[in-house]
């Protein structure tokens, strides 16, 4: 069932449990994370960063919304940190109704107007809005900001950022880092909780691959609704073809299947660390079943009007 991000985050904050949020950049990802999402009765969200986007273009976003549509779960779908306009425009054009506008690299005041324009773009569109204030150090899909240029997130910042640019999330910056932790990770706990009290939208946390189970119930005590996981999940299917690339006679379907079960674990294991597993009928409302509705009809709509122009 294709699911609302507004419905899924709060839902999650009301019930003290998290979304994972899964990046992913092909057939065997997005089958990853819905098998492992209705194997557990577990709502998940599938994530393209723009890299997938370029990558993938209107395809990908439409193998990615159709799977969603398909599943016997809520699945939300996600472009995620986007810098681009012209990207935000492909994903809305596409039927992404969920868009991460991300001006965090920008100094706080251009990154300030970045995203309100964006957000009114998305809204017109029917979309909301996932945006960040504070840098997050690591490397993500060839992008590296160096440990210095990182900026924790201000939570007076943040209260100020919200009212002006209207977004519908707020991704957080209290020491959490994109790719590995290559020390033991450090969160800023009475950080988030004065962002928490501070901000009354849903908070979202990048960077989980890697944390501690004990973090991860501390963020989600403190108001983190999603959680985002990449780099697990791709090492998790790069480590497949490692060990196929030297079988004699790989079989295609045979590794990819492989793949799909090596992902899955990790997503399985995410899934049932951020609490989420089981919850799948929280988000049963009839919001959702209007959502999937609309979806349909507006899949129709456009397909009779393919037929109409050809």
């Amino acid at each position: 069932m294709l699911a609302s991000t507004s419905e899924l985050l709060n839902t999650a904050r009301r019930n003290a449990y998290a979304i994972g949020a899964f990046n992913v950049y092909n057939l065997e990802g997005v089958k990853a994370v819905i098998d492992a999402a209705e194997a557990l009765q577990s709502p998940a969200m599938l994530q393209l960063h723009p890299s997938a986007l370029k990558y993938g273009k209107s395809p990908l976003v439409a193998l990615c919304m159709e799977a969603a549509r398909k599943s016997l779960v809520p699945i939300a779908v996600h472009l995620d940190h986007s810098t681009s306009e012209k990207d935000i425009h492909l994903a809305l054009d596409a039927g992404i109704k969920s868009i991460m506008a991300d001006g965090s690299p920008l100094p706080y005041e251009q990154n300030l107007i970045f995203t309100r324009e964006m957000t009114k773009l998305s809204h017109a569109n029917g979309a909301v809005v996932e945006a960040e204030i504070g840098r997050i150090s690591g490397t993500e899909d060839g992008l590296t900001i160096e440990e210095k240029a990182a900026k924790m997130t201000d939570p007076l910042e943040a209260v100020e950022f919200i009212k002006e640019t209207k977004v519908d999330f707020l991704a957080v910056t209290i020491g959490n880092v994109h790719g590995k932790y290559f020390s033991e990770p450090k969160l800023d706990f009475p950080r988030l909780a004065k962002i928490r009290a501070s901000v009354p939208v849903p908070l979202v946390l990048h960077g989980a691959s890697g944390l501690p189970e004990s973090m991860i119930n501390q963020s989600i005590k403190l108001g983190v609704s999603k959680f985002n996981v990449n780099t697990e999940v791709r090492e998790a299917y790069m480590d497949v073809l490692k060990t196929s690339s030297s079988l004699s006679d790989p079989d295609l379907l045979e590794v990819m299947e492989k793949a799909i079960d090596a992902m899955g674990s990790v997503i399985s294991d995410k899934l049932q660390l951020f609490g989420s597993a089981g919850k799948a009928y929280l988000h049963q409302s009839p919001y959702a079943y209007e959502l999937a509705a609309k979806s349909t009809s507006d899949k129709q709509a456009e397909t009779n009007q393919v037929l109409i122009n050809s």
